[in-house]
């Protein structure tokens, strides 16, 4: 090519030097002629007129003809200028198709490499992101290894049918049972593609469920969750539908991918992938219409399950607000009674007992008024009660027990508030005052009583005690029915020889001085209970007893105190029959001593006699007795 225009090249540049040789040759010859023909004319006579307008006429033809070959000649540079213009163009003609050709060859093979980048990119997409694709390749996969179960099985049956195997049948037969063997446990692994429908579980939304009946301000809490759950069925199935449209947009980008290499003649063939990929979009838009028109109905009934749930909380609403204008007003006449008997009964001791009765006469009433705005059925309760009640029997045992003490309580009148009550349990004993009886428990303000000065060493303190204790555990009550003092004793010893009646007689003396009183008072309530309880023994008058002890003469003293303040008449009692004795030398008070003689043997003391019946007299009266009667001084 390159040697061809160099030769072209090389002739057009000799044309023209060719041409211009030629032309002077020519105007040579003319010019001699000329002169020849002037020297000739000059030599045979003289120049006339006529010769001269000839010869000029020929000068000037030759000028003419001189002129028409140059003009000649132009044009033929021209020409060949043209040509070999047309030449150079030609060249690059042929260099423009040629890099055009390779520009072409480049971008087909870079076009075919970006072809099978975004094809590797769309099978990524296959393998890894989308269920779809992974429930119709599990399918196909199953279909597949049915077929070569079939196969696998035909020809155990071809080789078992053959009357003599040979070694090579027999290797084959065991070979084909190895792949069965195989072939079944990977089905089995995929036993749920088995349907015809591989799509099934896709395509069916989640279950949407009943709406909740809205009856009450807590059924409105499950409305909201119900239609929380309905946003979510509806959010999954579009997401189903997203990623199946997604799918199928894949698949098209794909089929456009394998029909672009198909056409680029590739050394690959890619048609039978395209009619699998063809075949897969087929099914997909198939099922993406089946998607489409689920979701549709779908959304359907979930607006309609929204606006029927939406009316019922904006109904509930409405009698919620109805219903708490009825609370409200209970509340405010509730407020308004409890304001009129603190102003005009907090002096009075029946204050507490009012309060008690308004507060549990307002959670009476609130609660029914809510019962019965919330229970649409009446006879309903009978139900809830007994479900109620088995579940607080079983569950909250000591809860159940606790209230029906409560109602045994309250019924029964055994404890007040205010009463001074006694509770044992484990061991252990509590006195206090009665403050509160709630539903669940009693609450106690511990005094400083005899109990706790001799056992608990504590006092002040706030018990609690659940009501079901008056059915498991002792209670006592100091104060029932009206009763506002109790018995109390006082022990002291005397020594074996002391007076004892004498000692009797003061202590009596005592206790009946400082103990009126209550005698009288609790004369009078006891008198009050023989009309309530079956009581034999009423009397009040301090009792007296003696008895033989270790380590002398053991004297109790008995008599009625205020179930309040016990400790206060037991210590002036106390100091008082102290003091008496004290004053008394035939009275010695008695207790665990110990005498140590260290430069004298011990003294033998005489051992008293006992003087005869018939000269004891009496200590007050003087008068001999002729037995001693312990009921003089007190009663058994």
């Amino acid at each position: 090519m390159h040697s061809f225009r160099t030769l072209l090249l090389l002739v057009f540049c000799a044309f023209p030097l060719w041409s211009d040789i030629n032309i002077t040759n020519k105007f040579g010859q003319i010019i001699s002629d000329l002169t020849s023909s002037e020297k000739s004319n000059n030599e045979a006579s003289p120049i006339s007129s006529e010769a001269r307008e000839e010869r000029r006429l020929k000068i000037e033809a030759s000028l003419r003809q001189i002129e028409a070959l140059k003009n000649k000649q132009q044009l033929s540079e021209e020409e060949q200028a043209k040509q070999e213009q047309a030449l150079i163009d030609e060249a690059k003609r042929l260099e423009l198709e040629k890099f055009q050709e390779e520009q072409k060859v480049r971008e087909l093979q870079l076009r075919r490499t970006k072809l099978i980048e975004d094809l590797k990119k769309v099978e990524e997409y296959f393998e890894k992101d989308n269920i779809w694709s992974t429930v119709y390749a599990n399918y196909e996969t199953y279909k597949e290894l049915e077929l070569r179960l079939e196969g696998i099985h035909k020809r155990i049956d071809i080789l078992n049918k053959k009357k003599k195997q040979t070694e090579k049948d027999k290797t084959a037969l065991r070979k084909y049972k190895e792949q069965l063997t195989t072939t079944e446990g990977k089905l089995a692994q995929i036993q749920e593609y088995k349907k015809e429908e591989p799509f099934e579980e896709l395509l069916k939304p989640m279950a949407v469920g009943e709406a909740p009946v809205v009856s009450s301000p807590l059924d409105i809490i499950t409305a909201v969750s119900f239609q929380k759950h309905l946003k979510a069925v509806r959010e999954d199935y579009i997401a189903r539908k997203n990623s199946l449209e997604e799918t199928v947009q894949k698949l098209i980008e794909k089929r456009g991918i394998l029909n672009d290499l198909v056409e680029l003649n590739t050394t690959v063939d890619y048609s039978s992938r395209l009619e699998v990929t063809v075949k897969k979009l087929r099914t997909f838009r198939s099922k993406l219409d089946i998607v489409k028109t689920r979701q549709r109905v779908l959304d359907q009934e979930i607006s309609g399950l929204n606006l029927s749930i939406d009316e019922s909380i904006a109904k509930e609403i409405d009698k919620g607000i109805t219903i708490g204008a009825i609370v409200l007003f209970v509340f405010l006449i509730f407020f308004l009674i409890k304001y009129v008997v603190r102003k005009y009964m907090s002096e009075n001791e029946l204050f507490y007992t009012t309060n008690k009765a308004i507060n549990i006469t307002f959670i009476t009433i609130l609660f029914f008024v809510l019962l019965f705005s919330y229970l649409e059925n009446v006879g309903h309760i009978v139900t809830i009660l007994s479900f109620a009640s088995a579940g607080i029997a079983i569950a909250l045992k000591d809860w159940f027990m606790s209230i029906m003490g409560w109602l045994v309580i309250i019924f029964s009148g055994s404890i007040h508030v205010g009463d001074r009550i006694k509770v044992s349990r484990d061991g252990n004993e509590y006195v206090g005052d009665v403050v509160d009886i709630s539903l669940l428990r009693m609450t106690l303000h511990e005094d400083v009583t005899l109990t706790t000065e001799m056992l608990n060493r504590r006092a002040g303190r706030i018990l609690f005690v659940p009501n079901n204790y008056i059915f498991t555990d002792m209670i006592a009550n100091y104060a029932h029915s009206g009763l506002k003092t109790v018995w109390d004793g006082i022990d002291f010893m005397i020594t074996f020889d002391s007076d004892v009646a004498k000692a009797q007689s003061i202590a009596k003396e005592v206790s009946r001085k400082y103990s009126k009183g209550y005698t009288d008072m609790t004369r009078k309530q006891l008198n009050k209970l023989r009309s309530k309880y079956s009581m034999r023994n009423t009397s009040v008058e301090p009792r007296i007893f003696a008895f033989l002890d270790e380590h002398g003469v053991r004297l109790s003293v008995w008599y009625l105190t205020n179930a309040y303040a016990t400790l206060t008449l037991r210590s002036t009692i106390s100091m008082e029959i102290l003091a008496r004795i004290k004053e008394e030398d035939s009275i010695s008070i008695a207790f665990p001593s110990q005498s140590l003689y260290m430069n004298q043997a011990a003294p033998i003391l005489p051992e008293p006699k006992e003087p005869p019946e018939s000269k004891r007299v009496d200590n007050i009266t003087k008068k001999p007795v002729s037995k001693y009667k312990p009921d003089d001084w007190g009663l058994y």
